[in-house]
């Protein structure tokens, strides 16, 4: 596509978070697909000199690709909309609903979306009531396997499948480490998949599935961004009927969190059903992450796509 805006884009990535060489890469291969399309790109990190140059310019469109906290949690574009820049993704209040995975799964299951049963506990509860107390409950309403994460993380920092009661302190410990309240859910036994939403400005569409198969049986951080590490099957092999039941879900996720632009919604298909684990509002976009190969199998490019959402994104503040 060729730039019909005379907008510089600049591209956010890196931050403070836990995933900000994630981040960096994201933004490294973006930025270079926009560069290749014609666009006129800046690259910059958050720090004290954002806010005066975007303060002191009205020609700049921002692509956010910051992952983790600050992100993804609507903080970063809050900012953008009190400066009035026009930016790629969704506004800061569903941004903060997506993140919270122990909101946004109690959202989806009252919208009646399949989900997981989910427990959410903060740290100060989980030390004032003790270990043991708390495992056993737990055991008692979820059963074992059980998987344990943070609330407020991604890029699977901190999840950890637990199997048995002697296994979850430790793992709790280990959500800890990210954030302050760990949620607690059952764990589903199936296919995984990732199913991107892309909008451009004629409404949302789904994209192939992305079927995932780690080598190590599980999709952990290194199995995610460590090249050949996971094997990715685009379409995924399942049933056309199952394949639709996903896209729809993610459809579903993307209108009803209020997502704009572009999301991905992460699945695991049990006994040829979707289940809803996490929604993303700022998808990575290295070369080993979903949503790039998903636009691939399409037939489409990252270089378009992106110039794409650059154009809607700047077509907005028209409006």
């Amino acid at each position: 596509m060729t730039p019909t805006t005379d907008h510089t884009v600049l591209v956010l990535s890196g931050g403070l978070s836990h995933e900000r060489e994630v981040s960096l890469r994201s933004g490294r291969r973006v930025a270079t697909a926009l560069r290749d399309s014609g666009y006129t790109v800046l690259e910059s990190d958050v720090d004290q000199a954002l806010v005066p140059l975007l303060q002191g310019r009205d020609d700049i469109v921002v692509v956010p690709l910051l992952h983790g906290e600050t992100g993804e949690d609507g903080a970063i574009r809050e900012v953008l909309e009190l400066v009035g820049a026009p930016y790629v993704g969704s506004r800061p209040a569903p941004c903060r609903l997506a993140f919270d995975k122990s909101i946004s799964t109690a959202v989806m299951a009252k919208n009646g979306v399949t989900t997981p049963h989910q427990v959410a506990l903060p740290h100060d509860i989980f030390r004032e009531l003790g270990a043991n107390a708390l495992v056993s409950a737990l055991g008692g309403a979820l059963g074992f396997p059980m998987m344990v994460k943070p609330a407020r993380s991604g890029s699977a920092l901190g999840c950890t499948k637990v199997s048995t009661p002697e296994e979850l302190p430790a793992a709790m410990v280990g959500a800890y480490a990210y954030g302050p309240v760990a949620v607690v859910e059952t764990y589903i036994e199936g296919v995984e998949v990732a199913v991107g939403v892309l909008d451009t400005g004629d409404g949302p569409r789904a994209l192939p599935a992305v079927e995932i198969r780690p080598q190590s049986g599980v999709y952990d951080y290194a199995a995610r961004y460590t090249a050949g590490a996971t094997r990715f099957l685009t379409p995924a092999q399942i049933d056309d009927s199952v394949a639709a039941a996903c896209a729809e879900m993610a459809l579903r996720v993307h209108e009803r969190l209020g997502l704009r632009d572009l999301s991905r919604t992460d699945l695991i298909i049990r006994d040829g059903e979707p289940v809803f684990i996490e929604a993303n509002v700022a998808p990575g976009m290295t070369e080993t992450s979903l949503l790039p190969i998903a636009l691939e199998a399409e037939g489409g490019s990252l270089a378009e796509s992106w110039s794409a959402l650059v154009e809607h994104a700047v077509s907005r503040m028209s409006k």
